[in-house]
């Protein structure tokens, strides 16, 4: 079949070829020579020779069935070529198919290496979301971690600033507060949430906040943290004082996100410095009270010796009433360097240079240092090395507490030998003059390593083998040194042990005129005066009575200042003798009482063992004039010449009120009386009860802002609590904390400043015994 189809095709193929008409003649041919060739092989086959006609017939027959062959085969080309033209369209329709079904399949193959390629990837992807829903659950996890931690640090964090009594808060590049503390919060009295978005204007007021405005823009300005003071005020009106940082802080690209700033609470720091300051006040004042206690009775064996040396006494008298004298002049100088030591702690050792007559000055330091010298049995010598200028500005008491020092020293720390005093003079100019004196000793002497220690404060040589050398304060050389210097000299020293010591001290000092005066005493009025005299030691009262006495005065003595003021009349005395310490109060009390009281009065004089440098603050508290005790003759004269003899006063003394019950007297002293009965008369005493309850309530808040105020300096503060405690002092009647909290709210008062300490620790102190007086009144009025 296979073979009769290539046949079929072969003849498709060759009439194609040839052409129709071309292929009939060849076809016929070929049918003729096919028949010629069947009819001969039959007819041989058959007759076994082959004719003419057989071979005719052979040709006639071919020729004959030509035209069908050639129709029937141009059919079945026609068949076969419509049939191939179709089956050439199917095989193209099936070559594009097969193509378009490669291409397909090559696509297909392509979506199935791509889709599997896709399994693939997806696979690995579902295996990489696997793995990155166990990273992502991991990461959830250990950020659900990071931020519980977080929170607990956080929260941790927080409380630890809300915890801190330190302020601590931030604010923005445009001064707006971004976060706070607890601290901060008590001292704005705004949560952190109403805080945050307000700036300091809106926190604080003018004042402070143009304080901090101002120190905000120099951090940002240079870039630098700053660290200064500031007052802060609270909610309830108490200030404290703050040192307060200030540091610029950064995001981590560098970008500057505003300043953080702490405060810190150094109120108690402020009050431990004022503490230091009253605890120097009072050490002042317990000094000077020592030094008066001490001075009072020296400076009457001072006064006494020296009467009864100038009275007629036999050579033993003589010589222990010397050795008295000495000995309360060397009293009087250890006073002076334990004075010196307080004034040098608190830098207030100062000279009053005046004109002095050296040649007096070196023959009373030969006096003195042989009296020294005698009671312990050694020699002394004074050797003027040059001539020395007969007047020299310097301060006398200074410098002979310098050499009597040395001299003391030398003097005790020799035991055979004795002491030389030399005195030599260089002449620098005309008007300056370099003074040098030296003390040499055969005592003791020093080791050379213990030299550069000896000026130090409260230094002692100490040796094992000798106790003398322990014997002192290590006082006395520090203040002389210092003394020395502030007179634009020094003092050195050269020593050996076992062979003596030798201290020089060098000055430089102006030359002056020494001013004439008369060599006469000045005479003696002859007037009698009439002089009260208020002074508590009758040592002293022994010995000015008698020298006024001596100059023809009539004395009364007072020991009191009560008494004082009891027996005072204008008209019956001269002069009045005040001293400054007294039992029951001050001699400048007593001169503000006596001002108060009457328009006219005697010369009022101040008299004080202190050593005196300065009369102003005896004037200013009501003094005419201030004498140091013991009394001179010159001195006392002076004042009766100034102030009585050429300053004759009328004298109109007021009526004295008489006086009430010292109960009665007290309570109208402290309390408004009037308005108190007038009071309890319409409402009763509950009311007052009730007020008297509410006050000692809001006292102590009033005192502790007053406090602050006063630690901090701030002068309206301390008006405007003043003034708050004199209302409610006044509401229920106390008048004396009324009248002591008017002062404490008047600036303009004179003195306020130096006053007010005083005048707040009377209100401190004095509201409560106030208190139980007007209890007891009230109680008193209940009883009726």
């Amino acid at each position: 079949m296979k073979q009769i189809k290539v046949l079929a095709q072969f003849y498709v193929d060759l009439l194609v070829k040839l052409g129709l008409v071309r292929f009939s003649l060849l076809l016929a041919l070929a049918l003729v020579a096919l028949a010629v060739v069947v009819q001969v092989g039959v007819t041989l086959v058959l007759q076994g020779e082959v004719n003419d006609i057989d071979i005719v017939r052979s040709v006639f027959f071919g020729l004959l069935i030509t035209p069908w062959a050639v129709y029937f085969l141009s059919v079945v080309v026609d068949q076969l070529e419509d049939s191939r033209q179709r089956l050439s369209k199917l095989v193209t329709k099936l070559e594009e198919m097969r193509s378009r079904d490669m291409q397909l399949n090559n696509q297909l193959q392509e979506n199935i290496s791509q889709l599997n390629s896709e399994i693939e990837e997806r696979e690995k992807a579902e295996e990489g979301r696997q793995i990155a829903m166990q990273d992502l659950e991991n990461e959830v996890y250990q950020r659900e971690n990071a931020q519980l931690e977080l929170a607990e640090q956080s929260a941790l964090l927080k409380s630890f600033l809300d915890a801190s009594p330190d302020l601590i808060y931030y604010r923005n590049e445009k001064g707006r507060f971004s976060g706070c503390n607890r601290a901060m919060q008590e001292l704005t009295g705004k949560t952190e949430k109403e805080l945050v978005g307000l700036t300091p204007w809106d926190v604080y007021s003018e004042e402070v906040a143009s304080k901090i405005a101002e120190t905000d823009q120099q951090v940002f300005n240079q870039n630098v943290s700053l660290t200064y003071e500031q007052w802060l005020e609270y909610p309830d009106g108490h200030k404290a004082v703050f040192e307060l940082r200030k540091v610029p802080f950064y995001s981590r690209d560098g970008r500057r996100l505003g300043l953080m700033g702490f405060g810190r609470d150094i109120t108690e720091r402020k009050q431990y410095q004022d503490a230091q300051e009253k605890a120097s006040r009072d050490k002042t004042a317990f000094i000077s009270t020592i030094s008066h206690e001490l001075r009072t009775p020296l400076n009457g064996i001072v006064g006494l010796s020296r009467m009864l040396l100038d009275s007629k006494l036999n050579a033993e008298q003589r010589g222990y009433m010397r050795t008295v004298h000495v000995s309360a002049i060397t009293l009087g100088n250890i006073f002076n360097d334990i004075i010196d030591m307080d004034k040098s702690d608190r830098r207030r050792l100062e000279l009053l240079p005046k004109p002095l007559d050296l040649h007096e000055f070196v023959d009373e330091m030969e006096n003195i240092s042989n009296l020294m010298a005698e009671q312990k049995n050694l020699r002394f010598d004074l050797e003027r090395l040059s001539d020395l200028p007969k007047c020299i500005e310097v301060d006398s008491t200074r410098l002979r507490q310098v050499l009597w020092n040395l001299i003391s020293n030398a003097t005790k720390f020799t035991k055979d030998g004795g002491v030389v005093l030399s005195v030599s003079s260089e002449l620098v100019d005309n008007d300056q003059a370099e003074i040098i004196f030296e003390v040499e000793d055969s005592g003791i002497g020093m080791p050379h390593d213990e030299l550069d220690k000896i000026f130090a404060m409260y230094y002692q040589v100490k040796d094992e083998n000798d106790n003398l050398h322990a014997v002192g304060t290590g006082i006395g050389l520090a203040v002389s040194r210092q003394l020395v210097q502030m007179m634009g000299g020094d003092i050195t020293v050269m020593s050996d042990v076992g062979e003596g010591s030798t201290f020089t001290v060098t000055i430089r000092v102006p030359v002056v005129e020494m001013a004439a005066e008369e060599e006469t005493m000045p005479e003696i009025p002859q007037a009698s005066l009439s002089i009260l005299m208020v002074e508590d030691i009758e040592l002293n009262i022994t010995v000015a009575k008698a020298l006024l006495e001596s100059l023809g005065h009539e004395v009364t003595v007072a020991m009191r200042g009560d008494e004082a003021l009891a027996i005072f009349d204008p008209e019956a005395f001269d002069l009045v003798l005040l001293d400054i310490q007294l039992p029951d109060m001050t001699g400048f009390d007593i001169a503000q009482q006596l001002r108060e009281q009457y328009d006219y009065l005697p010369a009022l004089v101040a008299l004080t063992a202190n050593v005196i440098s300065d009369k102003s603050e005896y004037l200013a508290k009501g003094m005419d004039e201030a004498l140091s005790k013991p009394l001179s003759v010159k001195a006392i004269t002076d004042v009766i010449q100034n102030l009585v003899l050429t300053c004759p006063i009328d004298y109109e003394a007021d009526e004295i009120e008489p006086t009430v019950p010292q109960s009665d007297e007290i309570m109208n002293q402290l309390l408004d009386l009037e308005m108190l009965e007038s009071y309890v008369d319409i409402v009763g005493t509950k009311p007052v009860h009730e007020s008297i309850a509410m006050f000692e309530k809001m006292m102590p808040d009033y005192i502790a802002i007053l406090d602050s105020n006063m630690i901090a300096k701030d002068k309206d503060g301390i008006k405007f609590e003043a003034h708050k405690i004199k209302g409610a002092a006044g509401s229920i009647g106390l008048k004396h904390i009324q009248q002591v909290a008017q002062k404490a709210q008047s600036p303009e008062l004179p003195a306020w400043w130096e006053n007010i300490n005083d005048w707040v620790d009377e209100i401190k102190n004095g509201y409560k015994p106030d208190l139980q007086v007007l209890r007891n009144w009230l109680a008193q009025q209940e009883d009726r």
